[in-house]
């Protein structure tokens, strides 16, 4: 596996260690739909988080959460809608960013609500 896969399946699970702790429940990890895939799906009272979590060596090209793009939030957006609807729920829907930057051998987590898009 590529070093930067290898790190991207790191984040993600730091990710989810986190929410947990911060008293979120995982709904879902990787769910697909057409061409999105939603790295994380996580419940806290009446929301529905969609997370999409972005891990980075190094901020020195920017922060991680800099580099989710227009077409990936368009394809999110489509995928929780549908996902929202499969499955019957009436909930306030969030998307959030979990961003995470390797230092040394630490990581700085941070969480942003309401990253890009919120209905």
């Amino acid at each position: 596996m590529a070093k930067h896969n290898e790190l991207g399946k790191k984040g993600e699970q730091l990710a989810v260690d986190f929410l947990l702790k911060n008293g979120y429940a995982i709904v879902a990890r990787n769910y697909r739909y057409q061409k999105a895939e939603v790295d994380i799906i996580a419940k806290k009272e009446d929301v529905l988080a969609v997370v999409e979590v972005k891990t980075r060596s190094t901020n020195n090209f920017g922060n991680p959460q800099d580099f989710v793009k227009p077409k990936q939030i368009q394809r999110l957006v489509k995928a929780i809608d549908a996902y929202v609807i499969a499955n019957d729920l009436d909930v306030e829907v969030r998307f959030d960013v979990v961003a995470i930057v390797k230092q040394r051998k630490d990581f700085h987590i941070e969480h942003l609500e309401g990253a890009f898009y919120h209905f």
